[in-house]
């Protein structure tokens, strides 16, 4: 069984994961990990927890990294921001990290604490970009590290030219492989994937989904991408929102056709985002076929 996330893009077949973000209640606590339980049967690569802005939810998620480590079949990938910390903190948390186990983290730059919209302001004793992060996390510890992508660029990026450089600038500090945020046009991942060939960089692309199962998650995915959604899509959902189970399904049936045309496109991973609840990723998993991984 691979033990790091570079080991289990190596192996035949692409990749796949779930992400998970750290409970904020006990009844989220219990609903977290029934859906961890629910989904452990389908043997995903690799499963990643989230860590809320300015380390808000830091203790717990290497708590969950560690617990998924040690009480599941799974292996873990926990996220790292560098938003709100210091350089010190945060060769503390790798410290931290390594003793708990964890060998797999996703470096992040982050979003300002309270308002993801607001204005990113640097630690005065912090790291400026997220290839600043891999380079601290490659130095003091043996891990396998990840990073964003972004398809339509990131909201904070001047071009999306600008953004693949700073993107490849994180490969060149030593990001083994990048996770893109959610998207919704397969034209986008490859765009994105063509400009960082035409770099000379060749790292794994992971892609990364979510099923639309309410009106809501429209509006969530355009704060969480920074772009809008797609005009023709948003029509088709728009038409049948007067039926929630109406728009369930065709979230699922978008997102499976979604994830058909990307490995018919060769991409190396696709990546879940699950929002704690397993449903919507299990039947996006059983319209793919994806049982005979099991």
């Amino acid at each position: 069984m691979p033990r790091t996330v570079r080991e289990a893009l190596a192996e035949s077949g692409p990749t796949f994961s779930f992400e998970f973000f750290p409970p904020k209640s006990e009844d989220e606590e219990v609903l977290l990990w029934k859906t961890i339980r629910e989904l452990e049967p389908l043997r995903p690569s690799y499963v990643s927890v989230t860590y809320g802005a300015g380390g808000s939810t830091r203790e717990h998620t290497i708590e969950i990294t560690e617990q998924i480590a040690t009480d599941t079949t799974l292996m873990p990938v926990a996220h790292l921001t560098a938003v709100g910390h210091s350089v010190a903190e945060l060769r503390g948390i790798a410290g931290n990290l390594a003793a708990a186990g964890v060998i797999n983290v996703l470096a992040l730059r982050g979003d300002p604490p309270g308002d993801p919209e607001g204005e990113w302001v640097k630690h005065p004793e912090g790291l400026e970009y997220a290839a600043e992060l891999v380079t601290l996390l490659r130095a003091h510890g043996d891990f396998c590290v990840g990073a964003a992508a972004f398809p339509n660029g990131h909201p904070r990026s001047p071009s999306v030219d600008s953004d693949t450089e700073q993107l490849v600038a994180k490969f060149r500090a030593g990001a083994e492989y990048a996770v893109t945020n959610m998207f919704f046009v397969v034209d986008d991942y490859l765009r994105l994937r063509d400009r960082v060939a035409a770099t000379g960089c060749d790292a794994p692309i992971i892609a990364g989904l979510m099923p639309i199962t309410n009106f809501g998650l429209i509006r969530r995915s355009e704060q969480l991408t920074g772009a809008p959604f797609p005009e023709q899509l948003g029509k088709r959902f728009a038409a049948v929102s007067h039926d929630p189970k109406s728009v369930r399904a065709m979230g699922i049936y978008e997102t499976s056709k979604l994830a058909e045309r990307l490995l018919e496109e060769g991409v190396p991973g696709i990546h879940f985002y699950t929002m704690n609840r397993s449903k919507a990723t299990r039947e996006v998993w059983a319209n793919l076929a994806l049982g005979a991984r099991v």
